[in-house]
C-alpha cells in the first residue's frame, strides 16, 4: 500500500547514517539515500516536525554465526553524516542494539512531544531500519518507510524487507510522495 497520510504529530527516524556505515557497498548507492534522507529531514524541519538521527556505537552480546564488525572503528565512526545535520532542533539518538527504541529514551522523547506516526528512513534496510520499525510498530506508532531511502548490504534482504516485512508494520513510499503529504 503506498502511504495515505500523515499524522499531525509525525517524526522522522533516519537509521544509521553514519560515516562507519554509509560506505559499506550497498544495493543501492548510499548517496541517493542521503539524499533522499537529508529532503525528508529538511522537509520535517520546516513544518517544525521531530526528526531524530539515530547513529549505532555498539553491538548486542552473544554468539553470532555471522560477522559482527569486530576491530576497532575509525574515530569519526559514529559522526552522523553532513548532509543531515544534526541541527540543534534534532534529536540525536546513540544505540548499541540494531533498533533505534531498544535500550534508549526515543520512545520516551516522541511521547513527550505526542507523536503518533513515524517515517523511517536509514541503512540497513533488513537490520537498523526494520528492527527500529517493527519496534515502532509493537510501541504504537503508525509506520511509513521510505522506500527509496532506505537500502541494505543484500540486495536481497531489502526486497525482502520492503516487499514481504514493510506492508506488515504500516505503510510505503516514496521521498516524493511523503513530502508532499507533509504539504
Amino acid at each position: 500500500m503506498s502511504v495515505t497520510t500523515l499524522d499531525p504529530k509525525t517524526a522522522l527516524i533516519v537509521v544509521d547514517l553514519q560515516k562507519g556505515i554509509v560506505g559499506f557497498p550497498t544495493a543501492h548507492p548510499a548517496a541517493d539515500v542521503i539524499a533522499h534522507s537529508a529532503a525528508l529531514a529538511d522537509a520535517f524541519r520546516a513544518k517544525g516536525l521531530p526528526v531524530v538521527l539515530v547513529r549505532v556505537t555498539g553491538g548486542a552480546p552473544g554468539r553470532t554465526e555471522g560477522p559482527t564488525g569486530g576491530g576497532k572503528p575509525a574515530a569519526d565512526w559514529a559522526e552522523i553524516v553532513p548532509e543531515l545535520g544534526p541541527q540543534e532542533s534534532d534529536i540525536v539518538v546513540t544505540k548499541q542494539q540494531w533498533g533505534a527504541f531498544y535500550g534508549t529514551d526515543l520512545d520516551l522523547r516522541l511521547r513527550r512531544r505526542g507523536i503518533t506516526q513515524v517515517v523511517v528512513a536509514g541503512i540497513a534496510t533488513s537490520i537498523g531500519v526494520e528492527s527500529t520499525a517493527r519496534s515502532a510498530h509493537e510501541h504504537g506508532y503508525h509506520v511509513t518507510i521510505a522506500t527509496d531511502a532506505v537500502t541494505d548490504m543484500n540486495a536481497e534482504a531489502h526486497d525482502n524487507s520492503v516487499e514481504r516485512i514493510f506492508p506488515r508494520l504500516g505503510e510505503r513510499g516514496t521521498t516524493d510522495e511523503i513530502i508532499k503529504l507533509l504539504g
